[in-house]
């Protein structure tokens, strides 16, 4: 069993599994990469308890909170990180600041017959070692940037590489304003932690040189650290040159195909693809300001007539009529722009084969 632990980089190294017994609000707000939370108190509860503190100081406090966490809901709490702790036996538990929460956790257990270590200075500490590794490891990194139109398989090429980052997957969008997924996107911590840790361990390797797909500073709603951006927006780029109608089909497979089946899986038949459709819509209605009302018009009927279509189990085919017209009169204008200003940079264009090999020959 191992002992109460403050060595961060190893705990989140090692993707050891994480126990946090802090409140479902705090968990939601920020956590790491596989932490479960089973936590000590409730929301209400730990709302109640920190009233108390005001009023009344910590004792006060910590009976009340055992006054309220008794009985059979002691029992139950204790039986979850029971289960937690036999089937993790090389894991750690942890509050916010490593303080009474996860103290009082450990001493349950230990009255179960389990001695489970917990992380010395808690949540915080872990963000904070993640926050200071954040800079040093971008400081420490030269990146690589993949770049190209859009649907020209930038995500397919990082996924085939090693020494690459998917900040796409960290943020769970896909970058446009179609990019959402039929899931949430994690918090502005959570994406910010699986940077981190995804450096942390590219780092440990010995691996300086990474290649990253060229993004904006916002990818959905979250953000690049500034000093990522900065050092993005001097590295050098490889351009992919993909034909019109390889990237037609590459967005119909990403905002068609797969973006309908994670509603259906999430909603089931009927309710997933109406939710499907209202999402497709919704984001071209977004973007009906920079289309202008013609075009907006225009693909929005090719999109309505497509989704009929594909309802009436007549397949995907009309989609393409939305999607050639949005790439050529829309985003390639755009992704034209950016072309000429990443002109300098700019150290090798090829198709998607081209620049996929010459990657793994770099070494990436």
């Amino acid at each position: 069993m191992n002992a109460d632990c403050q060595d961060y980089h190893a705990i989140l190294l090692g993707k050891a599994p994480l126990l946090d017994v802090r409140a479902p609000t705090e968990f939601a707000q920020g956590s790491f990469p596989g932490a479960v939370n089973l936590p000590l108190m409730t929301d209400e509860e730990r709302h109640l308890v920190g009233l108390q503190y005001k009023r009344a100081g910590q004792e006060s406090a910590i009976r009340l909170g055992h006054q309220l966490v008794q009985g059979a809901v002691k029992e139950e709490r204790v039986a979850r990180w029971a289960e937690f702790a036999r089937a993790h036996p090389d894991g750690y538990l942890y509050c916010f600041r490593g303080g009474l929460r996860s103290q009082i956790s450990q001493q349950w257990l230990a009255e179960a017959g389990i001695v489970y270590p917990r992380v010395i200075g808690g949540y915080k500490a872990m963000r904070s070692f993640l926050l200071d590794t954040l800079e040093r490891t971008i400081a420490q990194s030269r990146f690589l940037l993949i770049a190209g139109f859009t649907g020209s398989g930038k995500t397919d090429i990082i996924a085939s590489l090693q020494h690459a980052i998917d900040l796409e997957a960290f943020a769970h969008h896909r970058g446009s304003s179609f990019g959402k997924h039929a899931t949430e996107q994690p918090t502005q911590i959570d994406f910010d932690n699986r940077l981190s840790i995804a450096l942390l361990r590219l780092n440990e390797r010995g691996v300086p040189d990474i290649a990253l797909e060229d993004e904006s500073r916002h990818i959905g709603r979250c953000a690049l650290p500034n000093s990522l951006q900065e050092k993005m927006l001097t590295s050098p780029v490889v351009w992919i040159e993909e034909p019109l109608e390889s990237r037609v089909e590459c967005i119909l497979r990403d905002y068609v195909e797969n973006l309908g089946q994670q509603f259906a899986t999430l909603r089931g038949s009927d309710e997933g693809f109406g939710e499907f459709a209202h999402r497709l819509l919704e984001s071209l209605h977004n973007v009906r300001k920079r289309l202008g009302g013609e075009r907006h018009d225009r693909l929005n009927a090719h999109m309505r007539a497509a989704l009929a279509a594909q309802r009436e189990g007549r397949g995907l085919d009309l989609h393409r009529e939305w999607i050639r017209p949005l790439l050529t009169e829309y985003y390639d204008p755009m992704y034209a722009h950016q072309r000429t200003e990443k002109a300098s940079r700019i150290i090798m264009t090829g198709d998607r084969q081209t620049v996929t090999r010459y990657l793994l020959d770099a070494g990436y």
